[in-house]
């Protein structure tokens, strides 16, 4: 025997929070969310999930956007390397030594010394 719980949800379409709100509902992908329960129930556990998340540790949300970042960063370089039709780190190397002009006997050491880090940076991934 299931148990059930029935309320009424109450959304006032004059305010913008209300309004996005019925949008959401109205909008919802159907084949996820079959009913209104079923995107409420979602958006409900989701929430609190997040914040008892967040109080047990006050830094997630900044190492999620920071992995975010990251992953953003990784994807740009991955599509930048398929693009130019050559691939894997020899095609970055090449990329970036590309990118430098004559100077001084002291600027290209250190030029190199870059490109060794940035080499070390992107083995490391």
């Amino acid at each position: 025997m299931s148990r059930l719980f029935t309320t009424t949800l109450r959304l006032n379409l004059d305010k913008p929070e209300g309004r996005r709100a019925w949008e959401y509902l109205q909008n919802r992908d159907k084949g996820r969310y079959r009913s209104y329960s079923d995107a409420v129930i979602a958006a409900v556990n989701g929430y609190f999930d997040r914040e008892a998340r967040l109080a047990a540790d006050p830094y997630l949300e900044t190492r999620e956007k920071e992995d975010e970042f990251l992953r953003r960063v990784l994807d740009t370089i991955k599509e930048g390397l398929k693009e130019s039709g050559v691939g894997g780190l020899g095609a970055l190397a090449a990329l970036l030594q590309s990118g430098q002009t004559a100077q001084s006997p002291s600027a290209d050491s250190m030029k190199n010394e870059d490109l060794d880090t940035a080499m070390d940076f992107i083995n490391s991934l």
